[in-house]
């Protein structure tokens, strides 16, 4: 008995293509701008949001110091600060961390904490003075943030603010504090500070030090003087 044949199958629709962004909304052309052409769309009024945020993006890949000015100048901007702050953190050149600590007391708010933030990935050890009166402030976001920047920067100043500053804290920023030890002695230890970052570590394991940051610091210590690297 001869077999029907199968039916053929139903055309697929075709799928559809994705849209295509206005001209103002594409960031390939940005992508390869120097860092003139940035610094022109940065300035320029007529620029959009998105524009002005490629840019501010594209010139820190670019380690664009002499973007440094313009971008500077939108720290405070509601909407830009945070793209300005992106594009400040990678350029090499001292004069973004001035930028930024010369910003310190024109921000507030999350614009405060985001330039804070910044100087301690950037690890400016110029903005610790400015960070311990932050930490010693009454805004307890703030205070955190600045015990944090304090522990990214890593340096022996900033180890000995934040264990001045272990005596002093009220317990919800006492936790901060310590955590931000905890990066510290890391850093120090990298820096080749071994002596240091240990005597640090006894200093965040002592009884009043709250108890994660106390094991951590407890293991730290395990951990370097069982190291077969340590010093003989």
């Amino acid at each position: 008995m001869a077999q029907t044949p199968a039916a053929a199958p139903a055309p697929q629709p075709a799928k559809p293509k994705p849209p295509v962004p206005p001209p103002d909304m594409r960031e390939d052309s940005i992508a390869t701008l120097d860092a003139a052409a940035l610094i022109a769309i940065l300035k320029d009024s007529a620029s959009s949001e998105f524009k002005k945020a490629k840019a501010c993006v594209r010139a820190g890949e670019l380690g664009a110091k002499e973007a440094v000015p313009v971008l500077a100048a939108l720290l405070a901007d509601q909407h830009l600060g945070a793209y300005a702050r992106y594009g400040l953190e990678p350029i090499a050149d001292p004069s973004a961390d001035d930028a930024l600590r010369a910003a310190l007391p024109k921000l507030k708010g999350n614009s405060l904490i985001g330039a804070v933030n910044s100087l301690g990935k950037r690890r400016d050890a110029k903005a610790i003075p400015a960070l311990v009166r932050m930490m010693q402030g009454a805004d307890t976001e703030l205070a955190r943030a600045a015990a944090s920047a304090l522990g990214h920067i890593g340096t022996l100043a900033s180890a000995k603010e934040l264990r001045a500053a272990m005596s002093k804290s009220a317990a919800p920023l006492r936790t901060a504090v310590a955590d931000a030890g905890l990066i510290c002695a890391e850093r120090l230890l990298a820096g080749g500070n071994r002596a240091e970052a240990l005597d640090l570590y006894a200093a965040l394991s002592a009884p009043d030090v709250p108890k994660p940051m106390r094991l951590a610091a407890m293991n730290a210590i395990v951990r370097e003087e069982t190291s077969i690297h340590r010093p003989r």
